[in-house]
This record gives C-alpha cells, sequence and structure tokens, in this order.
C-alpha cells in the first residue's frame, strides 16, 4: 500500500547521498519534496505541516552539522519523525486483573470487523489464551453466520444466540429482538465468566456511514459490557475519509487503539496513517490480506523503516520463529557443514518457508526490496510448487542418496510429477551446485559438522607422531589439477628444469616432495 509513499521519499532523500555538506537550501528542497510525497499519499494537512517543521528545526541545527555525515543524519531525523507519527512505541493489549477482558470492534460496514474478530482470536489462541466471540451485528444479512464460519477456522467458539437478520428469514429461538444486541453483548460476557474464557471478543454492527442509531448502539453495548480495549477498525483504503470517520467514533464511541485492515491494498494509505496523529490513539494491530494468518501488532518503528526502504528484519525473524524448530534447524546446520544435506530435508525447508507466507513479502521485507520490485513482482510461485512435486515424486532412497537418480529414474520422476526431464535434471544439479556451496560456507563459519569433518580428515596416515605420508608424485598432483593450473604431464624426474612455457611457475607453491635428491 506504501510503494508510492516510499519511492517518494526515498526519491527525495536520494539527493542528499554522497554530499559532504548540506546548505539550508539542499534542507528546503529535501522538504519541500517531502511534503509533496506526504499530500499525494492523502496524510492530513495538518499532519504534513507538523512533520515538515519539525524536520526543518531539527536538520538546520548543530544535530546535522556538526555531524560526521550530515545526509545520514538527515534521514535518521526523517525516520525518528515518521516514527513519531506512527506512534513512537508499539502499543500492547491491556488485560483485565479479574478476566475476562472484554474487547469491543466498532467501525463502518466493509471495514472488516467481522474477519478481523476471527484474526484476533486466533492470535490471542496462539498466546495462550481462551477467547470466544460474541456476535452482535444483527442487522447485516449473514453476518452472525460469517462469525461462526470464521470461529470455526480460528478454532474458537462463537456465542450467538439469534441469527441475526438473513436474506431468507429464520425463527428466533431465544425471543431477542433484531434491534437488541446490548442484550446479548452483556448475556455473551456472562457466559464468558460462567465457562472461564478469559478473552471476549464483541463484534459491533457497523453502517455505510456515520449516523446517530450507529453511535447510539455502539454506546449501548458500550456501557453494558465496559470494555477493556474497544479498538476502531478501519479500513486503510478509504483515503480522506479515514480521518474523519475516526474522529466521529472518538467523539461518538470512544476508542483506545485503532486497527488497519485491507493493507495489502494498492490504494495510498496515507490517511490511515494520519489518524494516530489526530485522534492522539495508538495503531495497534494491522490485517494485511484475507487469510486468518495475515495480521499482526503494528510496530511504528518497523512501518516507518519499510516505508524509507530499510527493510523489516525484525519481523521477518520473528515469522521465521513461528514455523522453525530450533532443535531441526541445529540438525539441519550440521548437515550442511558435514555436506549430508538431503532432498528430504530441502523438501522440509521449502515447506516451513511456504508457511512463512508468500516469497515476494518476505523478500518485501528485506533491506533494499523498494530496489528489487520489478524482480519481485516477478517471482512465480508455481514454480515452488513444481519443485515440491518433483521431490516428492522421488523414492526415500532417491532424496536420501540424489546420486543414484539416472537417466531412467529422472524419466519417472519427470513423467510422475507432470514435468519435463530437463526439470529433474536442473533441480538435481542445482541441488548439488547449492549443497557444495553451502558446505564451504560452513567450512569458512565454523560449523560443528565441518569442524568434526576437517579434523577427521587431518588423523590420516600411520606411524605415533608422524604427519601424513605424502603421495608420489611425478607430473603432476593427487587429486588432480585444480582449475587454471597448467598440464605438468612433461615434468621431469629431478624438478631442477620446466618446459617451455612454465619458467614463470614457482615451484613452492604446489607443496611437491623433493624427488630430485635422494638420501
Amino acid at each position: 500500500m506504501f510503494d508510492s509513499l516510499s519511492d517518494r521519499l526515498n526519491g527525495a532523500l536520494k539527493g542528499l547521498r554522497g554530499k559532504g555538506r548540506l546548505t539550508d537550501a539542499d534542507i528546503d528542497a529535501t522538504c519541500r519534496e517531502i511534503r509533496l510525497a506526504l499530500l499525494e499519499a492523502d496524510v492530513a494537512l495538518p499532519v504534513v505541516r507538523e512533520f515538515i517543521k519539525q524536520i526543518k528545526v531539527r536538520a538546520k541545527g548543530a544535530e546535522v552539522h556538526g555531524a560526521l555525515n550530515p545526509a545520514q543524519q538527515v534521514i535518521k531525523i526523517v525516520n525518528e519523525e515518521l516514527v513519531g507519527i506512527l506512534g513512537g512505541e508499539t502499543r500492547r493489549l491491556s488485560l483485565a486483573k479479574n478476566p475476562p477482558t472484554v474487547i469491543m470492534l466498532a467501525g463502518l460496514q466493509g471495514s472488516g470487523k467481522t474477519t478481523l474478530a476471527g484474526k484476533l482470536a486466533k492470535y490471542l489462541k496462539a498466546q495462550g489464551h481462551a477467547p470466544m466471540l460474541v456476535a452482535c451485528d444483527l442487522q447485516r444479512p449473514g453476518a452472525v453466520t460469517q462469525l461462526q464460519i470464521v470461529g470455526e477456522k480460528a478454532g474458537v467458539n462463537v456465542f450467538a444466540p439469534h441469527p441475526g437478520t438473513s436474506i431468507g428469514g429464520g425463527a428466533n429461538p431465544l425471543g431477542i429482538t433484531a434491534s437488541d444486541p446490548v442484550n446479548v453483548a452483556r448475556d455473551g460476557v456472562a457466559e464468558a465468566r460462567t465457562k472461564q474464557y478469559d478473552v471476549v471478543i464483541v463484534d459491533t454492527a457497523g453502517r455505510l456511514g456515520i449516523d446517530e442509531e450507529l453511535m447510539e448502539q455502539a454506546a449501548n453495548i458500550r456501557d453494558a459490557v465496559q470494555p477493556d480495549e474497544t479498538l476502531f477498525v478501519l479500513d486503510a483504503m478509504v483515503g480522506q475519509d479515514a480521518v474523519s470517520t475516526a474522529n466521529a467514533f472518538a467523539e461518538g464511541v470512544g476508542f483506545t487503539g485503532v486497527v488497519l485492515t485491507k493493507l495489502d491494498g494498492d490504494a495510498r494509505g496515507g490517511a490511515a496513517l494520519s489518524v494516530r496523529e489526530v485522534t492522539g490513539r495508538p495503531i495497534m494491530f494491522a490485517s494485511t490480506g484475507e487469510k486468518l494468518e495475515d495480521f499482526d501488532v503494528f510496530h511504528p518503528d518497523r512501518m516507518a523503516s519499510r516505508i524509507l526502504g530499510m527493510g523489516d528484519l525484525l519481523s521477518l525473524i520473528e515469522q521465521a520463529e513461528q514455523v522453525f524448530d530450533a532443535q531441526e534447524a541445529e540438525a539441519t546446520a550440521q548437515k550442511i557443514g558435514s555436506g549430508e544435506l538431503t532432498l528430504e530435508d530441502f523438501l522440509d525447508q521449502l515447506m516451513a518457508i511456504r508457511k512463512m507466507g508468500p516469497i515476494a513479502n518476505l523478500m518485501g521485507m528485506l533491506p533494499g526490496a523498494g530496489q528489487m520490485k520489478d524482480a519481485l513482482d516477478q517471482v512465480d510461485e508455481k514454480q515452488l510448487d513444481r519443485i515440491q512435486a518433483i521431490i516428492r515424486g522421488m523414492t526415500p532412497a532417491e532424496r536420501a542418496n540424489p546420486k543414484i537418480i539416472n537417466a531412467s529414474r529422472r524419466l519417472r520422476i519427470a513423467n510422475g510429477s507432470g514435468v519435463k526431464v530437463s526439470d529433474v535434471n536442473q533441480l538435481v544439479d542445482r541441488f548439488f551446485e547449492a549443497r557444495k556451496m553451502m558446505s564451504a560456507m560452513a567450512g569458512r563459519m565454523g560449523l560443528p559438522g565441518s569442524q568434526r569433518r576437517r579434523t577427521k580428515k587431518g588423523k590420516k596416515g600411520k606411524g605415533r607422531g608422524r604427519g601424513p605420508t605424502p603421495p608420489k608424485v611425478r607430473g603432476g598432483m593427487p587429486g588432480g589439477l585444480p582449475a587454471g593450473m597448467p598440464n605438468l604431464s612433461g615434468m621431469p624426474k629431478g624438478l631442477d628444469e620446466l618446459p617451455p612455457g612454465l619458467e614463470g611457475l614457482d615451484l613452492s607453491q604446489l607443496n611437491l616432495p623433493n624427488q630430485g635428491k635422494k638420501k
């Protein structure tokens, strides 16, 4: 969503790089470009003015002029001010001292409240909580059914005594009217307390626009359940209406935090970044897709870093920690060091990476990813499916020892996985190359497997206190010649003279035995 803003900000700051000294004119020109970038991204005008004012005050002071690298200091200032706009520090949920903790969701219709309720419930469940969803949206057709489906996918229970409004009508076994979601909310909290759920997430109704009925109903639910957290769910694609809508909910209902949804859209999204500065309420969570896993805590510093093209390695590491087992990772590292990595291990690592999310999104968290947009757009997830199909088409023995995969086996694997023989050849060849390269890197890095392998190799030879007996060499080297070394087949026995064309060769570098002199 923030790609256009990121491009413009990086373009504005690019002119500063490489300059050993900055003048006031340089700073003014850069601030002018930053102002245009923020306005084009729909950031609210008061926010832009205060942002530019702070940058100018700090950039024209001793903080920059006394720095060894003024350009980098200005970029640091922009990053810090951007973090300030986004909220400064990460804000976590405030849990009640006496469970259950009540979380109320509020927002306009279509902002994604119902789906977000399931995402938040799954997130809290993964944190060790026992959440329960309460269906209080009794006006939108199918809202209760949707929440029940979402709750089932998230693996949490849903309190829904009333079916709500449906297209085909329906019975009302408990006699609760569709216009009285307050009782449903109150009974849901009582049910959670009785059955010892420690978190209650109340999904409320929305409207297509702000009206008195919406605000009154939300305020009545708030007064009935006394929520510990009231989260305003904001569609990040609504543009400048985001600020006015947030102000209306802040005055009519009040909320303690903001959740941004649909951050994977292609809108400019700058207005969503203005909400915290305008309302004074922090952005607590961010939703980036339709899957229940596309949800995370909002970190202002990490978001600012991504907007400025500096990457988000911390989030990437946290995602990796969720899918990679520490013991399995250590065992894989030892196999890499000893050169014993198999295609089965490679498949396990590939499946773990797939669980982290789309490859393009993962690469987008790396520093400098903004310069690889064309390459990221061309990432083909289907290629990973083909690799997975090829490896699964092999027998366990072939995965453990790919060297036994001969021509007939490759033909069978290709036919079984629906690919060409050339695809199988390419995968096997690249695997051998990658394993060799990783083993060499492990040796330089001193991994446990690589150290053990070198120690074992160094114990060759017979006799106590003797080193390895050098092989007899006549015009060559043991194990063949390394790449680029000239052929020494015409070398005389005494090694006193060299064949024509090799006069400049230093024999001391070859580590050859002294065969020209006898004891």
